[in-house]
């Protein structure tokens, strides 16, 4: 480590060398500042993509830009889905194990997990949390959902691949900063834009409206000026697929089975086999509100408030062969087939008392909401010093108010049979016996819990620039930011379940849809019942005591769900800006402080040792405090080798905290598989030291040839080890044996390289394309002997093109990632398989005010894939394909 510190300080000092032996250079103008990346507004296809690459090629750092055309015209419907259509970006659509969804939720660059990715909207951070309960208590990283980001909020979004010391901390391999429009932007006194549509979600059957509107007024002196954007957006969404939860697990050598036959002494088995019918409806709803004022032409001040609330209520139905009651207590019948360690094909006669399925139904009330408040102010004091402040607040709550569950085993003596394919194509199953509502042998229910997740964030900032005359040194940087950050999960109250299945026996029932799961093949169980989400929530309600305000032994407090980590941060920095005839430089320090307080709790099994106690358990509060402070150093160089030939280069450091429930979460089990997770108060900030080198030919207007390397050495980055723990069991009421995951320290590193072309054909056509390699390796070897990093796709590419005249606008687009690492299921790593998705766009202009588009995402309806190895699958998801039509206003 500490050759690479010398290599970046080296980095460093050679570019201040070259700053200093460039002095006697011509200089630019008195006063005039370092390009600084300001939101832009263009029209057209070909306009934007025209201000993109000039915005890109001005900057003073390595950066990547979308400008949007128009108010809600994005190439998507989500700004993470145009932003995967970038070099060294990719996308994921779960944060948590919810699998894979038609819509991007998370954003991550070259190669690396999102929580390294930090995402800004006008260069200040936002509340975020999510509506899938896991993601709300057990896993909650440091990204931001974009699900609760609309395009219509965009005004244009830049990547930094490089850091600045000006630049917010926390994004260790890069920073999204999401630029929102601004009323004094704005052309015209008057303004006003609404889109009227609807989408069409084919697998879901349902159309639904999409609607936005904006209104901007500023007055003819230009120093008054107010916007109000409004959105409500809803969808229905259906997911089909095939799960197995947990993973496959291996059958121990004191088995009855393995006893009885030792070749299936640690063969890996399947514990659960699912048939998953997944519907929700996404109801999002929000708006923002800008004004500005300059009283002066020296000042200029700001005030912008934002929400957005998304009703995401959704049921989730699981039909499984419950090989972990049987697999290893009963054999095979002859003829099963054990391949490279799995039990790849088995038959099992049934045995009378024994239960071969076991069917989950959960329905849960879902919220996720975030909201920001923020007064800032830009004051030219003087011809040579410039300052900017804000102060601000944001929040975001994901919430599951209520969860309604029913757990059933059937098939009762109908015994089992399984043929896997590998991860390439789902495993052919079935159960025999009764699998009818009145072939239930079994009912339980757990987690109608109230959990909730709070995310809050207050701030204040100062920057000031101070502006030199004749010489190379243009300008210094400098300024300080002070953040106070709460993360919690709450699990304050819930039901205690009554006679519940007397109730729900005879209840509604209806039937999964005809064609279930017709597009990812396999043979398994697809003609299934469920209780309808009114039968299941009326059998809970009436039979069930919600329990609230108890916080004592008798209550629903589950203690054991809670956990709290604020954070006080902080920071403060110098940055000298340098010119040249034909260079730029900056070179700067920023300088971090952070004190964590992580409040969680430990189970006990003595509730005379216990702090607290409810229905769920006891525990002792476990309260930790950590204290951070660094001095991350950064240098960014361009040189122009020619009017349209770019040279950069940038060495850095920078700090990711580790996620929030890495560090504060309790640990917690399912009591289906006996595996769980846990947190680890004591983890380190992950430290990053960067290179990064970039070739860029601007070689016509629209046109851009670039190759760029990169690496990052990740020095305690975090990963996942598993260990035994008791914990308590909601089905048995006492403590048992689960192996639970644990994050801890490692290092790692990234190495890659980006290629991008943009080639416009004439006046109407253009083509795209890049294309990006990442190496990562972690220096931990996971259970199946890898050392990958988290989130890692070693190729991923884009490529597009698109037609546009004055009234008639298409574009094409496919995007590829390879398969990467996506944690831990159970106590197993898991992957992501490859895939790629195709999206279109047509546009028509019928007058100066009058437009209309239709996108179609997920055009080649992509099968999303997940395997634990190459011989065991882990899921098999399909969303169908989503068309928008809208009509857009202008005026």
């Amino acid at each position: 480590m500490q050759v690479r510190k010398n290599v970046l300080t080296l980095s460093i000092v050679a570019a201040l060398g070259l700053s200093g032996v460039a002095m006697a250079q011509d200089q630019t103008p008195a006063g005039q500042k370092a390009t600084d990346l300001d939101a832009v507004v263009v029209t057209g296809i070909r306009g934007a993509q025209e201000k993109s690459l000039d915005v890109k090629r001005d900057a003073n750092s390595h950066v990547e830009v979308v400008t949007a055309e128009d108010v809600g015209k994005l190439p998507a419907h989500n700004v993470a889905d145009t932003l995967q259509r970038l070099p060294g970006v990719n996308i994921s659509s779960a944060s948590a194990d919810e699998g894979g969804f038609d819509e991007a939720d998370r954003v991550s660059l070259r190669g690396t997990s999102p929580s390294l990715t930090q995402t800004l909207i006008d260069g200040h951070p936002v509340g975020s949390a999510d509506w899938f309960v896991l993601s709300q208590g057990n896993t909650v990283g440091r990204s931001v959902s974009y699900t609760l980001l609309p395009s219509e909020l965009v005004g244009s979004v830049e990547v930094n691949k490089t850091s600045q010391a000006k630049l917010m901390d926390g994004g260790a391999v890069g920073t999204v900063n999401i630029r929102t429009r601004k009323p004094l932007e704005f052309a015209k006194p008057i303004t006003a834009e609404a889109s009227v549509g609807m989408v069409r979600s084919d697998q879901a059957a349902a159309n639904d409206p999409q609607l936005s509107g904006l209104f901007n007024y500023k007055n003819d002196q230009g120093t008054f000026g107010v916007m109000v954007q409004a959105f409500s957006q809803k969808r229905h969404l259906r997911r089909e697929a095939q799960e197995v939860p947990g993973g496959f697990f291996q059958i121990s050598p004191t088995s009855a089975a393995a006893l009885a036959h030792p070749d299936l002494a640690n063969v890996w088995a399947p514990g659960l086999l699912g048939s998953t019918l997944f519907e929700q409806v996404r109801d999002r709803k929000g708006g923002l509100i800008s004004l500005q004022f300059k009283p002066s032409n020296d000042l200029s001040l700001g005030l912008t408030g934002f929400v957005s609330d998304m009703r995401a209520n959704n049921y989730n139905r699981n039909f499984m062969l419950w090989g972990g009651n049987f697999a290893a207590s009963q054999v095979p019948n002859a003829g099963y087939v054990v391949k490279d360690g799995v039990l790849v094909s088995a038959t099992y006669a049934g045995v009378p008392g024994t239960d071969y399925a076991v069917y989950d139904m959960i329905a849960r009330e879902a919220t996720a909401k975030t909201r920001y408040v923020t007064f800032d102010g830009e004051w030219q004091i003087s011809d040579s010093l410039s300052s900017k402040f804000q102060l601000g607040t944001t929040s975001g709550t994901g919430s599951t108010e209520r969860q309604f569950i029913a757990e059933v085993t059937l098939a009762r003596g109908g015994g089992a049979s399984w043929n896997s394919h590998g991860n390439s194509a789902p495993v052919d199953w079935s159960v025999g016996g009764d699998i009818t509502p009145t072939g239930v042998t079994g009912f339980g229910t757990w987690g109608n819990q109230q959990v909730t997740a709070k995310d809050k964030e207050h701030w204040g900032s100062i920057d000031f620039t101070r502006y030199f005359n004749g010489g190379a040194l243009t300008s210094i940087d400098f300024g300080a930011r002070y953040g106070d950050h709460t993360r919690q999960a709450l699990s304050p109250e819930g039901a205690s379940p009554g006679n519940i299945w007397a109730a729900l026996q005879s209840g509604a029932t209806a039937s999964y849809p005809g064609d279930f799961a017709s597009s990812i093949g396999g043979t398994f169980p697809r003609n299934l019942w469920y209780f309808t989400t009114d039968a299941l929530r009326t059998a809970i309600l009436a039979n069930s005591t919600w329990l609230s305000n108890n916080d004592g032994p008798t209550g629903r407090h589950n203690y054991g769900g809670e956990w709290k980590v604020g954070e006080k941060n902080f920071a403060a920095y110098a940055q000298a800006n340098f010119e040249g005839d034909k260079w730029a430089a900056n070179v700067g320090l920023r300088y971090v402080n952070v004190d964590q307080l992580i409040n969680s709790y430990q189970s006990v099994s003595n509730p005379a040792n216990a702090d607290v106690s409810s229905l769920f358990g006891a525990w002792i509060h476990k309260d930790t405090k950590n204290h951070f402070s660094r001095v991350l150093p950064s240098a960014n160089l361009k040189f122009h080798l020619a009017d349209d030939l770019l040279f950069r280069f940038a060495a850095s450091q920078t700090q990711t905290l580790p996620d929030y429930s890495s560090l504060g979460a309790s640990s917690w089990g399912s009591d289906l598989n006996k595996t769980g997770g846990g947190g680890n108060p004591n983890l380190k900030p992950l430290l990053s030291t960067n290179f990064d080198a970039s070739l860029e030919w601007y070689f016509m207007p629209r046109g851009l040839l670039a190759v760029s390397a990169f690496s990052m050495n990740l020095k305690d980055y975090v990963v996942f080890g598993t260990e035994k723990q008791m914990l308590f069991s909601e089905l048995t009421h006492k403590l048992e044996e689960y192996n639970v995951s644990v994050p801890v320290n490692a290092n790692g590193k990234v190495t890659g390289l980006e290629l991008t072309w943009e080639q416009p054909i004439g006046d109407n056509f253009g083509i795209n394309a890049n294309y990006t390699y990442a190496d990562g390796s972690a220096a931990h070897t996971w259970a199946d002997g890898s050392h990958n990093l988290v989130g890692t796709s070693k190729n991923t590419w884009n490529v597009g093109a698109y037609f546009e005249n004055d009234r008639f606008g298409a574009r094409v687009s496919y995007t590829y990632r390879s398969d990467f690492l996506i944690g831990l299921s159970g106590a197993n790593p898991y992957y992501q398989d490859k895939f790629g998705t195709l999206a279109a766009s047509l546009s028509y202009k019928a007058t100066d005010w009058l437009s209309f588009s239709f996108d179609a995402l997920n055009l080649n309806d992509p099968t999303y894939k997940y395997y634990q190895s190459a011989a065991i699958p882990t899921a098999f998801y399909s969303n169908g394909r989503q068309y928008y039509l809208n009509a857009h206003l202008k005026f």
